[in-house]
Order: structure tokens, then sequence, then C-alpha cells
């Protein structure tokens, strides 16, 4: 204390966090559309409000985070797919509802800046953002010595999209016969990860499963805006967190269920080894995880084969795999 007690002694280095910003700058500026005015290091982002072909539009956001899956990356040292992962939890969510998103925004937090994880986080964020056709356009670093420990970080995403009002989705069209179409997913995506880390050994995460388990959660965007341009689509769902039972019911109007048939997909083997290590029943699975479905279409009967067919096109994996029933409650029979 002789010396004094400077920010710097005390765990924030300024001149640190400032180079990050120089070094993450162009990776940022990659993802730009045209709509995009400025850069880094203003105050605050700056993203033309002029959309073109909207009679009414309709601005959608969503935040969100990638959940105990950072352990994962910690623990196995790989810091350059979770940032993807960031980015999908969002945007997914904005496409559900008909949206194409605009621009995304990061938060990253840890208790000392570690310049190459940092900016491999960045580069996955970044890659991410491409995917869905969107420009990361600011975001926040904050170096927290004392509440994050040595290694540790977390992220959280921001995101805005647009819609004309008149597409949006939100259930309101879907009826009795409809068709349940799902897209596959890439693996576990981001939820369940607090009981994956339960269930597998420190061996097991960083050798035998470790790209498994870090796989990226995939990005929906591009072809789902391309199916909404082609087809009647009624309802999105997301299946993330609370699995198929919480989720698909949200896009249902009032007196009607979904009936799932589970023999219309294969499901991924690391859902097998869930299954055998954790001894779940299939209602616990089928809540915990995507088992597979990382997205649900509700459509017409007579267009589930050409949206089917579209996706294909697209290289998304899609089965037609169940159909809305009249029913009392709003729920999933599987």
């Amino acid at each position: 204390m002789k010396k004094g007690m400077t920010y710097k002694r005390a765990g924030v280095d300024i001149d640190k966090a400032n180079e990050f910003v120089k070094k993450i700058t162009g990776i940022a500026e990659d993802t730009y559309s045209k709509d995009t005015l400025g850069t880094i290091g203003h105050f605050g982002s700056f993203y033309k409000g002029k959309f073109r072909g909207m009679k009414e539009p309709v601005l959608v956001s969503s935040t969100d985070g990638v959940g105990t899956k950072l352990l994962i990356a910690k623990e196995t040292g790989k810091f350059d797919t979770i940032g993807i992962d960031l980015v999908a939890m969002c945007v997914n969510d904005i496409i559900s509802c008909g949206a194409r998103p605009l621009f995304f925004l990061d938060y990253f937090a840890t208790g000392s800046i570690k310049a190459n994880m940092a900016v491999n986080i960045i580069k996955g964020i970044a890659k991410g953002c491409k995917l869905a056709g969107c420009s990361l356009i600011g975001g926040e670093t904050a170096e927290m010595p004392g509440l994050y420990g040595a290694g540790d970080f977390d992220l959280a995403g921001f995101c805005v999209g647009v819609v004309d009002r008149s597409r949006m989705l939100d259930g309101s069209k879907v009826k009795p016969g409809d068709r349940i179409i799902g897209l596959a997913s890439t693996g576990v995506h981001s939820n369940g990860y607090s009981l994956v880390r339960k269930l597998f050994s420190k061996s097991e995460i960083t050798k035998r499963y470790k790209d498994e388990l870090l796989r990226p959660t995939a990005i929906y965007v591009k072809p789902l805006l391309g199916a909404m341009a082609k087809f009647d689509i009624k309802a999105v769902a997301h299946i993330t967190g609370g699995g198929f039972y919480d989720n698909i019911p949200r896009v249902l109007p009032k007196g009607t269920a979904v009936s799932i048939d589970r023999g219309k997909w294969k499901v991924p083997a690391i859902f097998g080894t869930i299954r055998e290590k954790s001894k779940l029943d299939n209602e616990q699975l089928y809540r915990t995880f995507n088992m597979g479905i990382g997205m649900v279409i509700i459509a017409d009967k007579g267009d589930v084969t050409g949206v089917i067919d579209f996706l294909k096109g697209m290289e998304v994996k899609a089965w037609d795999i169940g159909e809305v029933i009249k029913w009392a409650r709003r729920e999933v029979i599987i």
C-alpha cells in the first residue's frame, strides 16, 4: 500500500481491455450490413430503422445466455464455438416469432481478460451472426475480479429483429389437423448441461465427449426465413429449456394439443448415453433435452412434403413427427 493502490493493482487493467477492443473491432465489422452505422467504441450502437417492403414493421427482441455449457468450455479449454451458441439461443427465438434478426450485442464478464480466450469467443459470436445474417454492432466486456474467479466468465446476448405485423407468428392460425415438422438438432445444443455435468466424469468431458458436448447449437434463421417466404408457416417453437413439453404449448391456441410420434426420427446417440447414465424416463428426457429436434414448425398438412423438401435443399434434416389435435389443454402427448 506504500506505493498506493491503483485500479490495475486491484485487478482491472484498462489498457489491456482497450487492446482487446482493438483486436475485436475488425471481427465485428466483418458482420456489418449496409444498415449498420458507425463502429464499435461509441457510447451506443447505430442501426437504420428503415425496413423496406414492410407496411407495419414490428421489432422483436430476445436476450439469453449459454448456461453451464460455459463450464464445459472452461474445462476443455475450447472457446471457439461457445459464441455461436450464444447467438443461436437468441436468434432462434427471434425467428420463432417470424422475425429476421437485425443486430446483436454481447455481454462478456470475467475475472481477468485473457486475450486468446476472449478473442476466440468473439470470433464465435461473429461467426454465429454471419450464419444468422445479422450484425454484431456492440457489446460490453467487464473485468470484475472478486466477483469472478480465475478463468471464470459469463456470456449474455441481446438481439433485435423485425417482422411485418401481418406475418408475425403467434400460433393463432394453428388448428387441429395441422402437422408438426421437426428440424434436426446438432446435439445437446445449450440446455441440460447442469445435469450433463453430473453424469459425465471430468475425463469423459475433456477427452471422449469434448467435441460432442461443445458442438454448437444449430442456427435455423436462413432456412426458416426461406420456408416462411414459400409456405404458410403457422407457428414455430424453439426447443430449448423445458424441451418438448414446455416449448410447443407456447405456440398453441386454446383447445389444442400436439401428439408426437417418437418413432419418426432417429435420436442422436448422445441422448442414448444420457438416458443410460441418468436412468431418466421419457417424460423427464423430453422435458430436459431436445432429443434430436431443435425446432418445430407447424404447417398445413398439404404443405408438409414441400416444407421438408425445401429444408432438405437448405441442408437441414426434417421429419413429419406429429399432429395438432383437439384437446382440452395445451399440452404435448408423446
